[in-house]
């Protein structure tokens, strides 16, 4: 039997199979051969050592960071979740950048909107401090202080926050779905910076936007710079040829409708092209005449007489006319222009970048004080601001939603409240470093010692919130229907990051080879098979499917997915146990290394289960 693969998702052998793909003559046994490389890209190889670039010390190695699997793995935490048995949604404490890549087998590409709010670096945040060499051992030195500081004095001031963010986002983007959006909050000290980075890191093509936000408060006052009363939203696409969505329509854009016939109410626009390019030399083809009500042809003529053009051509103008699209307007001399129409249903407004009327941060303060009593967080983004962005995004009913610097749970929180409205079933995942509360804090002094536990709380109570205006509306008094049920998905499930399950996998561990063979368990002490359980899942990249336990032929196993996989951490493995596992139709099925008598019943288990049609069997 095989072992399974005990790191995360290998990214330099991802970006090797992507090149082989398209150039598969560079690579020679596993190594990218730079010398073809370039003699196949020829002219476009920019090898000078004068160019255009951005770089800072500390770059390099923070691509390696990105770049390099990492053994850890996240444990199960019952107690603090909410609805384990049905919940989709994750809460996940730990160092948001071992997270994500632990994340990158299971959601590579299946994230439709990530919305960060990082620190700002305004020299009183927290920094992460990452640690190549040592990376779990970091993060529980980090989780054990107090926030530390990133003063302007610090030579390294914008160096530690560049550090910190690139490697972020790099992992991050792999997790977009090809249709995907990733927003960052932002504002004044590094936005500079912010958008050099994530130009090299999506392309300038992808580019979508920087929203300009009006906080409704402004901070700098009573000082000699400019006050600031407005913060930023970095946007980027996964894929330069994006499409975006709208906003619903105010009263005062739906009057604009005035016009109606049978498809409902519309407005009309000049079938001429106006503007840029309105000219007959730009299209030729869209320069022909068209038959008015008075029997008369018309072209399409310039404001001082020249020969202009339609928006459409003559084989589409045809179509039109024949869908009743088309509308002749009537002029005071007795003449006709040509306009097309444009219905108002399903119609929204393009978004600007400029967000003047969203809700500010009081508001965000309200709301949270409206679930937990004390000013238990400094800085939470209003929850319209993340419904505006799920709706330029296309957020679909059933999408996944990331926030990685999760901090009071506003994301959460927004998803939540938007699922409750349309019934939607989208998910969320909610990453946040377990920062100490300063004990000087309401925070603290309320019991809260950490940020994660503000985040959970204000995740518990908003759906409890959810709960009781749906109970609200439908009182128990009546009759409910099977249909009439509170569909939303109001819980979460609580993982912790943590350094891996297994001894012999935890390339932290100062054992030797010789201690590592003597070992009577090759799980550590104190991890439960749930923990296990998990890591294995999270390994074979199967990390989003439910998860049942289940007893066959007398013994504790899980099922993985439907018919996906079953896990059996059992000792004593019998014939009869795999024959009953067999039974189940399994595509994959994983052991304990040691949980069969001798190699023999091993190699017997693996052989009938592969006769049964299992098609992949391994070992921990």
């Amino acid at each position: 039997m095989e072992k399974i693969n005990d790191a995360s998702l290998d990214l330099t052998k991802v970006n090797i199979e992507k090149l082989k793909e398209l150039f598969p003559n560079v690579v020679t046994e596993g190594k990218i051969d730079f010398d073809v490389l370039r003699t196949i890209l020829g002219d476009d190889v920019d090898d000078s050592k004068e160019k255009y670039q951005f770089t800072w010390k500390g770059k390099n190695a923070a691509i390696k960071l990105a770049q390099s699997p990492s053994s850890a793995t996240l444990r199960p935490d019952k107690n603090s979740s909410k609805n384990w048995d049905t919940t989709e949604n994750l809460y996940i404490e730990g160092d948001n950048l071992e997270v994500l890549k632990q994340l990158q087998k299971t959601y590579y590409g299946k994230i439709k909107m990530i919305y960060i709010d990082p620190p700002y670096n305004t020299g009183n945040d927290f920094v992460y401090h990452d640690n190549f060499m040592n990376s779990i051992k970091s993060y529980k030195e980090q989780t054990s202080q107090e926030m530390s500081s990133n003063p302007e004095t610090n030579g390294r001031f914008h160096t530690d926050w560049l550090n910190m963010m690139y490697s972020r986002i790099l992992l991050a983007k792999n997790l977009l779905t090809s249709d995907g959006f990733m927003y960052i909050s932002i504002d004044d000290n590094e936005i500079g910076n912010l958008l050099k980075i994530c130009d090299e890191i999506f392309g300038k093509d992808c580019f979508v936007g920087n929203i300009c936000r009006a906080t409704g408060t402004t901070t700098a006052q009573g000082t000699e710079s400019l006050g600031k009363s407005f913060d930023y939203v970095v946007c980027y696409s996964k894929k330069s040829n994006y499409s975006m969505g709208g906003f619903d329509l105010d009263e005062k854009d739906k009057s604009r409708y005035n016009y109606e016939d049978e498809k409902g109410k519309f407005s009309i626009l000049q079938l001429r092209r106006t503007g840029g390019e309105d000219r007959r030399e730009d299209r030729p083809s869209m320069f022909f005449g068209i038959e008015t009500p008075d029997g008369k042809i018309v072209y399409p003529k310039g404001p001082t007489g020249y020969d202009s053009r339609w928006r459409v051509g003559k084989e589409t103008y045809e179509k039109m006319l024949k869908n009743n699209e088309i509308y002749f307007k009537k002029n005071d001399d007795g003449s006709y222009s040509v306009y097309y129409k444009f219905y108002l249903e399903g119609r929204t407004k393009r978004p600007s970048n400029l967000w003047t009327d969203i809700e500010g941060n009081k508001k965000a303060q309200i709301d949270l004080k409206s679930l937990i009593n004390e000013k238990v967080f400094d800085t939470p983004k209003p929850l319209e601001l993340i419904y505006k962005l799920s709706k330029i995004s296309m957020l679909g009913n059933n999408d996944i939603v990331l926030d990685f610097f999760s901090g009071s749970a506003t994301t959460a929180h927004a998803i939540m409240n938007l699922n409750a409205k349309d019934n939607g079933n989208r998910k969320f995942i909610m990453v946040q470093l377990p920062e100490l509360c300063d004990k000087k804090t309401e925070a603290y002094k309320a019991g809260y010692k950490n940020i994660c536990e503000i985040g959970k709380e204000r995740i518990r109570r908003a759906g409890e919130q959810i709960k009781i205006e749906w109970e609200k509306k439908h009182p128990s008094d009546t009759l409910l229907s099977s249909d009439e049920k509170l569909t939303t998905d109001i819980g979460f499930k609580v993982f912790k990051l943590d350094s891996t399950n297994l001894i012999a996998w935890d390339n932290e561990s100062e054992m030797s080879e010789d201690d590592l063979f003597t070992l009577s368990d090759v799980f550590k002490e104190g991890r439960t098979k749930e923990d296990i359980l998990y890591e294995i899942i999270l390994k074979y990249g199967v990390f989003d499917m439910p998860v049942t336990e289940i007893v066959v032929n007398g013994k504790t196993m899980y099922r993985v997915g439907k018919r996906y996989m079953i896990v059996c951490l059992e000792n004593e493995i019998t014939s009869e146990d795999v024959e009953a596992i067999s039974e189940l139709s399994p595509k994959s099925v994983v052991f304990k290394e040691d949980g069969f008598k001798n190699d023999n019943d091993k190699i017997n288990a693996e052989y009938n289960l592969q006769k049964a049609g299992v098609e992949d069997i391994k070992c921990i």
